[in-house]
């Protein structure tokens, strides 16, 4: 997939604080309109757009869409799966051209909502459900997720890791488990611990969850919990000697001194391309997969910190070189 876009999250989140609240619009002006003529867009978020992470790149990718399509575009945050449909209802009913649900929580509303609104292309982000107006968008997250399983393994010294989740959903159980697959192809005596927190906007949760595991020797942490990973980063600046991921946007800034790198997913790449489809009437439904290949889905090293051994990054760049060709390990889970 030839890619001309590039974008740095970390700096859209600060755009996003600073200027973009009364620009897009919010959850409480609903999904009324101008101009009828415009490309329409709408952006369901699962949790806050201040999280640094899965709704801030997503809400950073519609400011892309209004930008560079023209687009008239909505936000809102849902919290539970009657918001998720009543939402979609809404903006359906409103014309939209295009609403987004962002997570793997949204599929069966889009299944639900989708028939009754033939003119209105429905996606949601992670899974697999589709139909004649719905398309899902599937990030092969496992990918850059091994590669970040062997740079923790490379640099433990307890040769205990620890991944900390949101919820169990069935995508970030499967980076995980490449996580630790990835781990395992370094040193096959590591130890991986899995935590969940059962939610993803308690920092405070996210922060005790990660200490108790560091009680239990683990000195390196892979998080995937949106705002409650912000906690997470806040237990390993405190514990000498501990290291951690950031996921899903480019985090490597929030704990700079203490971030080994960064798995991440360009949403906002993936947002325009299919917007473009959608405005251009290009759009086939389907399920939109995006790999190392499409460079979506990434490892980013955090370059403040002094730079791996030169032969853990060539494995790094071995495996990833791999992936991007088609001819890297097996993932349970990648489809």
């Amino acid at each position: 997939m030839h890619v001309n876009l590039r974008l740095n999250i970390s700096k859209a989140v600060i755009f996003i604080h600073t200027t973009i609240f009364g620009i897009l619009g919010c959850g409480a002006e609903g999904p009324k309109v101008q101009d009828s003529q415009r490309f329409r867009v709408a952006l369901l978020t699962p949790g806050p757009i201040s999280d640094q992470s899965w709704n801030a790149s997503a809400y950073a990718g519609l400011g892309i869409i209004r930008d560079s399509l023209g687009a008239d575009v909505r936000h809102v945050q849902t919290r539970t799966p009657a918001e998720f449909e009543e939402n979609f209802r809404q903006y359906g009913a409103a014309g939209f051209d295009l609403v987004i649900g962002h997570g793997f929580e949204f599929q069966e509303a889009a299944q639900r909502v989708g028939p009754e609104f033939p003119r209105t292309t429905f996606v949601t982000t992670g899974g697999t459900g589709t139909g004649p107006n719905i398309a899902a968008l599937s990030f092969v997250f496992e990918e850059p997720s091994y590669l970040a399983g062997i740079v923790a393994a490379s640099v433990t010294r307890s040769k205990v890791l620890a991944v900390i989740g949101g919820t169990e959903l069935p995508p970030v159980r499967a980076s995980f488990d490449a996580f630790a697959a990835g781990a395992k192809s370094v040193n096959p005596q590591v130890t991986v611990l899995t935590a969940f927190i059962g939610n993803w906007e308690d920092a405070g949760a996210g922060k005790e969850q990660a200490l108790a595991l560091i009680a239990r020797r683990a000195d390196v942490i892979y998080q995937n919990a949106d705002a409650a990973g912000l906690g997470v980063f806040q237990a390993v600046r405190e514990s000498p000697g501990v290291w951690v991921f950031g996921s899903n946007a480019d985090q490597n800034h929030i704990a700079p001194a203490v971030t080994l790198g960064s798995v991440v997913i360009d949403v906002p790449l993936a947002f325009r391309l299919l917007a473009e489809e959608v405005k251009t009437g290009r759009f086939v439904p389907r399920v939109v997969h995006f790999d190392t290949k499409s460079n979506v889905v990434r490892w980013v090293p955090n370059p403040a910190i002094p730079p791996l051994p030169p032969a853990v990054r060539a494995r790094v760049d071995s495996v990833r070189l791999a992936f991007a060709e088609g001819r890297g390990p097996e993932l349970a889970g990648r489809q």
